[in-house]
């Protein structure tokens, strides 16, 4: 009953981290890789040491590229994101990485997308999560149709949906902050996260929210009278030590990816951990104490 008894605490925080998030996406934003601007993204891997960074990009300049992007990637690679090359340029490029064959190094990938496509996969990937999250707030909404009091069925599914909203943002902003310092970009596969997410969280509330049902159900079979707030708090009680149990196998396999994996996965891996670790909290600490509000609302009374 300790979160129970503490919610006010945790919306604080809530709000606190949220705010948090909100305003690093909004100082840091979101750079946006090749996947949705349209360019080219070159990476090599050399296999002796990794030449200055500060000499290569001024080799690179003499090329009309305009605005580049030129990082590290890994310990001995280097990643450049340009507009779309010719094939001319591509090879130029190629030369001048290499020194014209003197560096010995692999070409691990030159990927080419044109800005239509670029905004199509953007268009998508937000038609995707919003189709995710009305399915998930249907779902709820049907799965408690036979518990409609005091809060009603529908009120499970928003209260999932304004999480799964929180639970996105803080992430998000997290990642808007790891790209001003790191120079890393958003992604197709930093959407991919974003969707991997929704799908973890939204079976991290719910198993908190099946146990309410469950309780709900058999107080209303027996006829037993149960403050809504007593059934909460058993509700938690008896699904917290689940809920951190596998957040934490989760979270030990996303450092393993993120220390000892290849440097393409990490930024992948490094969202889902954020989300994960927000979204444990959200399900035991946010989401199942916001129906208490809520049932009053639907009483006519203030809220807690």
């Amino acid at each position: 009953m300790l979160v129970i008894k503490h919610r006010a605490f945790f919306f604080w925080l809530t709000g606190i981290i949220l705010a948090a998030a909100v305003a690093s996406i909004v100082f840091f934003g979101l750079p946006l890789s090749i996947d949705f601007t349209g360019g080219t993204l070159v990476e090599v891997q050399y296999e002796t040491e990794r030449p200055n960074l500060d000499v290569l990009k001024g080799e690179i300049t003499a090329i009309p590229f305009g605005a580049i992007s030129l990082r590290e990637s890994g310990e001995q690679g280097v990643a450049l994101r340009t507009r779309t090359m010719t094939p001319q340029e591509q090879e130029a490029v190629v030369g001048i990485l290499s020194d014209n064959g003197v560096r010995a190094m692999t070409v691990l990938r030159a990927n080419s997308i044109g800005p239509s496509m670029g905004a199509e996969l953007a268009t998508k990937a937000l038609w995707a999560m919003l189709a995710v999250i009305v399915t998930i707030m249907l779902y709820i909404a049907w799965a408690f149709r036979r518990v409609s009091k005091p809060v009603p069925s529908w009120g499970y599914g928003i209260v999932v949906v304004a999480m799964l909203i929180i639970d996105i943002i803080v992430p998000v902003g997290f990642y808007a902050a790891w790209t001003h310092y790191t120079g890393a970009q958003v992604d197709v596969l930093f959407v991919v996260a974003l969707l991997a997410l929704l799908g973890y969280v939204v079976n991290d509330v719910i198993v908190i929210f099946d146990r309410i049902r469950e309780h709900l159900r058999r107080n209303t079979e027996q006829d037993i009278d149960e403050e809504f707030e007593i059934t909460i708090g058993k509700s938690i009680d008896e699904t917290i030590g689940r809920s951190i149990n596998t957040s934490l196998t989760v979270v030990l396999a996303l450092l393993a990816i993120i220390f000892a994996g290849p440097e393409v996965t990490r930024d992948f891996a490094l969202v889902i951990l954020i989300g994960v670790v927000i979204g444990t909290f959200s399900s035991i600490a946010r989401s199942a104490p916001l129906l208490i509000p809520l049932a009053k609302l639907f009483k006519g009374k203030p809220n807690a």
